[in-house]
């Protein structure tokens, strides 16, 4: 008989009032607005490993969400992702207070060049030994690009376009610039690292020039854990060739289950094994002594939802709180003339606005919500985990830190009796070790790899230095 699948588990988190449970932050005893407060940070990672979690994934966003009501007045006033603080940063205080939490953390491609975030990423990967993933992203909102300097948001495609590139310029530096053993810390002949040993890049592409080499030298992982959150076509294309997770969605088990194909397929097609990607969603679960204890709580937290920070965060396009709860979504757009606006098409315009609204109270929790005692959330996450080709959630907090709390006092220990939590972390294991179950390294059919060694770089180039002033 086979070992039951392992949940991967993670604490859904970012360096903000209000993540994407808007108004929960008013909650008794929330501690949502510490969160510039490094103890915030220490006390929760303390606590998930404690739990025996996995990892925490810290979300991140680079702009205001300025397009519902055509501001970010709402966003601001609701504390929605701002004010949100780099979440890399509370990384070191989270891992010296810990010895086996991994940490995914969110960074964009799109704005910033890569050779600097390189060595920010190998920094990390070496004061926490191996315990860092990186969430690939392309930024989304029109804000962010113009807080860039850009007029506007560059299109979803070229996105990933200028992503390919930017993987490529860190792989060369992380995988190839230094080679294993280029640190030799002679101490009698005062050598600490071999120049042989180490190499330019010479990267010259379509948007980015660098050079090298690589300042940082080769950490446990080189590489960190690559994760990756898509659905697109495009974004299926580029997890293909570099996710090692994919944190992934959907309003339905079978748009879930059809995502998780497709990239199957893509992996494939990409000359990757089908398993080589793990798949992870956000989900719901709210646990406590008996059933009616955690319904009471989903009551109480319904309470104090907002649904104006619901369509804030959504971006929707229009105010549908300022129309009848009887006409439709399709009849309000028309009202305001945006019965055809590019923006409104994914819009379902035959629910009345009623019914739009309730439906977005929710639109997280869907379909991967349990709500019950031990027994009753384990049921759920075990058809999760065999019948919908998942491995792993994202555990929405809905109030800090009573949903860790919850789940590590009640679900964790019925979750390691039947199997699918392990009894203890490995010393000295990395993220990716972890989740794979394999070596530190990214495997030789993933694109990083052929850079190692130094092969496929540009090493004939000798660069020009200028002469000093």
């Amino acid at each position: 008989m086979s070992e039951p699948k392992r949940l991967i588990l993670n604490l859904f988190e970012m360096n903000c009032v209000s993540h994407i449970t808007h108004g929960l932050w008013r909650l008794p005893d929330n501690s949502r607005t510490r969160f510039n407060d490094i103890e915030y940070w220490t006390e929760l990672a303390k606590l998930l490993e404690s739990g025996g979690f996995d990892a925490v994934f810290l979300a991140d966003v680079i702009g205001a969400y300025d397009v519902f009501r055509g501001g970010p007045e709402t966003a601001i006033r609701e504390g929605l992702q701002i004010p949100s603080n780099d979440p890399m940063l509370v990384v070191p205080a989270m891992a010296a207070v810990t010895k086996h939490l991994g940490f995914g953390i969110t960074f964009s491609t799109s704005y910033e060049p890569p050779f600097a975030f390189a060595r920010r990423m190998s920094t990390l990967d070496h004061l926490t030994k191996g315990r860092v993933g990186w969430n690939i992203v392309t930024s989304y909102l029109p804000n962010a690009a113009r807080n860039f300097g850009l007029s506007g948001e560059i299109d979803h495609d070229t996105r990933y376009e200028i992503a390919d590139e930017y993987l490529d310029v860190l792989y060369k530096l992380w995988e190839g610039s230094w080679d294993d053993d280029a640190v030799i810390e002679d101490r009698e002949n005062n050598v600490y690292a071999d120049p042989s040993k180490i190499r330019y890049i010479n990267h010259e592409g379509t948007r980015y020039s660098v050079a090298g080499p690589h300042l940082s030298s080769p950490s446990r992982q080189r590489t960190p854990f690559l994760i990756q959150a898509t659905q697109s076509s495009r974004g299926i294309e580029f997890a293909g060739r570099h996710a090692e997770v994919i944190f992934t969605g959907g309003t339905s088990f079978e748009q879930v289950s059809g995502t998780i194909a497709k990239i199957r397929d893509e992996l494939e097609r990409q000359g990757r094994p089908r398993d080589a990607i793990k798949f992870v969603v956000g989900a719901t679960v709210i646990v406590a002594e008996t059933r009616e204890e955690a319904e009471a709580k989903l009551r109480e937290y319904d309470e104090y939802a907002s649904i104006e920070g619901v369509l804030a965060h959504a971006s929707l396009p229009f105010d549908p709180t300022a129309h009848d709860g009887d006409i439709t979504l399709g009849e309000a757009l028309r009202r305001e003339g945006r019965g055809d606006d590019v923006q409104s098409a994914f819009l379902p315009k035959d629910l009345t606005i009623a019914e739009f609204l309730k439906s977005m109270t929710g639109f997280h929790r869907k379909p991967f919500m349990a709500v019950g005692s031990a027994t009753d959330v384990a049921d759920e996450i075990e058809s999760w985990l065999d019948e919908h080709d998942i491995d792993g959630i994202n555990l929405v907090q809905y109030h800090s830190y009573d949903t860790a709390r919850d789940f590590i006092e009640h679900a964790v220990p019925e979750l390691r009796r039947r199997g699918r939590l392990r009894d203890a972390y490995v010393p000295g294991e990395t993220l990716r070790e972890r989740v794979h179950g394999a070596g530190p390294r990214v495997p030789d059919t993933h694109p990083a790899a052929q850079f190692r060694g130094g092969r496929n770089l540009v090493e004939d180039v000798v660069p020009e230095l200028a002469s000093p002033v």
